[in-house]
Order: C-alpha cells, then structure tokens, then sequence
C-alpha cells in the first residue's frame, strides 16, 4: 500500500474519532425514538421480585450492587437476588436460576455480553429486563434512551420505569470447513465480515483505557483487504451474488458515539435493516463514512440498504461473525432472523413532544 493511502486511512480514523468524540458530547448519546407497535406501560403495582445477573468483574460492580439492595430496601420490597457470571458460564445458567426464583424483573448488570445472554434467555418468557449498564458499548441501553453515564437513573428505571416489547434476532453460525455450528440472540447489530474483524482484533488494553474508540485503531489496521464474494438471499426473493467487505443486520441502529448508523432501523418493527458494504477503496470507505456521519441521502454504489424478515449469506470461505460487538466464530453461512415483540425491557418514561 502506498503511503498516502495510509495516510488517508489514518487521517480518517483520527477524524472519525475527533467527530465520534463530539457526538458524545453534543447528543450525549440520546436517540429519541417513538414506539412502532405501542408505547410503554407501567408495570402491575405491588412489590417485585428481583433477580440481578451481575459481572462482578465489571467497573462499578459493588457500587451497582449496593445501590440495587438499597433501592429495594427503600420501597418495601424483598432483597434482591443476586447471580454471578464467571468465565465459565457468562449468564445462561445464572438466567435459569433467576426463572426458577420466580423473579418479576431480571436485571442484567454488566456489559454487552451479559445483556445479550439474559436477553436470550427472557426472550418469549414475558419477565422483565431491566438494564444496568456497565460495559464499554452499552447499545441496548443506548438505543432505549437510558442515560449510560448515570447509573443511580438507570438504576431507578429498571426497577420503578415504565416496560415496553422489543424485537430481537437469532444467528445461526455454520462453518461447513470445521463443521461447528452455534445458533445466538443479539439485540442490536450482528456482522459478518470487516466488522467481526474489527470487532476481534481490538486490543483489550486498550479498549479499557481509552472505552469504545479503541474499535477505531483496530479499524484502521483492518481498512485494507479485499472483497469476498457471497450469496444473499433475504426472505423469498431471489438470491444474488455480491463482492463484499461487510454486512451488518441491524435491530436499532444507534452506536457510541452519538452516531445515528442506521436511522430507519426501529426496534419494535419486525424487520431487520440490513447493509451491505462493499468499497474497492480507501476513498469508498470515506464516501461511507462521511454518509453515516452527516446523514445524507445520496445512494452510494457501495453501500446498500435492504430491509428484511429473514436473510441467509453463503461464502465460499470461512468469515468472521459478530453479536452485538461479541466474537461468535467463522462462518460460510449466517441465518438471521428477527423475533418480533419477543423481549420485554423496562424503559423511561416516554418524552411527549
């Protein structure tokens, strides 16, 4: 690669720092969206039985734990039941045991992991899960308007707010090389591709010194590569054959930073927005870049939207795959597939406008 090219790429991810960076401090994070199907209700009155899964390893973990059992302690209720995640068991067997408890609300206290875990295990069981965000990315709390940098308020919504259904999605992951197959829920945005890449190869160090921008230094090292030639096939229609450096599925589409990826994606309306990106370039990279950034409705060639129920990707060779900012192994064939109104999640109020 010449080094203007290299340049240009590392101008890029200083920029998209620079701006990402502004948009945290302009928006603070805040993506106001109004309800597809309906709008949040209060839960029934009278005292909740409360389950928390907790990450202890988690930053402002013990002050998380303190803050719950005291917000319990002060409206009359029961204690609250913890369960610790280990590295052995990231909170499906804690989940189980939270069902089992009886529990009215089920509290997912840690990062994007942990969230995306409980979730898949609440989903279609019509228990509440309430967020207490204390992970790098935080997306689901993001895109239901919780204020991730307050956690006493994310606190006293997951226990007192207002609940609403969201959509989820399942991927199923088949690796026809190694034979391994593994179906998943996310919550937010799954990839295939650069991505996953990006998403594998960020150094953790780092990740915990500077948060999510560090996604941007791994970014700029994986920039360069070729495309890879895929089938899509979305519902019942046709299938085509692309050259491809990504495809994200979408269920909403806010990510740090403030920055809208995907406005059309709502997370209530039984669709998945799906984008496939396929730039020959460093100056395509930017001309996507700089459409996200600022919202603009020019179609680009390299970059398209499509909007699905269900859509399978077939490569000939193995690519990364991602949920929710989670590695989930290589693939040569993902199957995503929304699950509509399929999560209950506590929320704020809504905002009249």
């Amino acid at each position: 690669m010449s080094d203007w090219i290299l340049y240009l790429i590392l101008a890029g991810g200083v920029a998209f720092a620079v701006s990402s960076w502004w948009g945290v401090r302009r928006l603070k994070a805040r993506h106001i969206r109004s309800a597809v199907r309906e709008d949040s209700h209060k839960p029934g009155p009278g005292d909740q039985r409360v389950a928390v899964i907790l990450n202890p390893v988690k930053n402002n973990a013990e002050e998380a734990r303190q803050a719950i059992i005291d917000a319990c302690d002060l409206a009359g209720w029961d204690a609250p039941k913890f369960f610790e995640t280990t590295v052995e068991d990231p909170g499906y067997g804690q989940s189980r045991q939270a069902l089992a408890y009886g529990a009215d609300v089920v509290l997912a206290c840690g990062g994007d992991g942990t969230v995306r875990v409980v979730a898949e295990s609440l989903a279609h069981k019509n228990v509440a899960m309430g967020l207490i965000p204390l992970g790098t990315g935080n997306l689901l709390a993001r895109n239901v308007d919780l204020d991730v940098t307050d956690l006493a308020d994310c606190i006293q919504v997951a226990l007192f707010g207002h609940q609403r259904y969201i959509d989820t999605a399942t991927m199923g992951v088949d690796n026809d090389i190694t034979g391994e197959s593994a179906k998943h829920t996310f919550l937010v945005i799954a990839g295939m591709g650069l991505d996953a890449e990006v998403v594998g190869d960020t150094k953790e160090d780092l990740k915990k010194t500077v948060g999510w921008l560090a996604y941007t230094e791994a970014g700029v090292r994986h920039l360069p590569g070729r495309r890879k030639r895929v089938t899509i096939t979305m519902d019942d229609q046709p299938e085509q054959s692309r050259k491809i450096r990504s495809v994200l599925f979408a269920n909403c589409g806010l990510i740090p930073g403030g920055i809208d990826f995907i406005p059309q994606a709502m997370i209530d309306d039984g669709m998945l927005d799906i984008v496939v990106m396929s730039p020959r370039s460093a100056f395509g990279w930017l001309a996507m870049y700089t459409k996200v950034l600022f919202k603009h409705n020019a179609n680009l060639p390299m970059m398209s939207f499509y909007r699905s129920g269900k859509v399978t990707i077939r490569s000939q060779e193995p690519m990364a795959t991602q949920l929710d900012g989670d590695p989930s192994g290589e693939a040569t064939m993902v199957t995503v597939q929304v699950e509509p109104a399929s999560l209950l999640v506590r929320v704020p109020k809504a905002q009249t406008v």
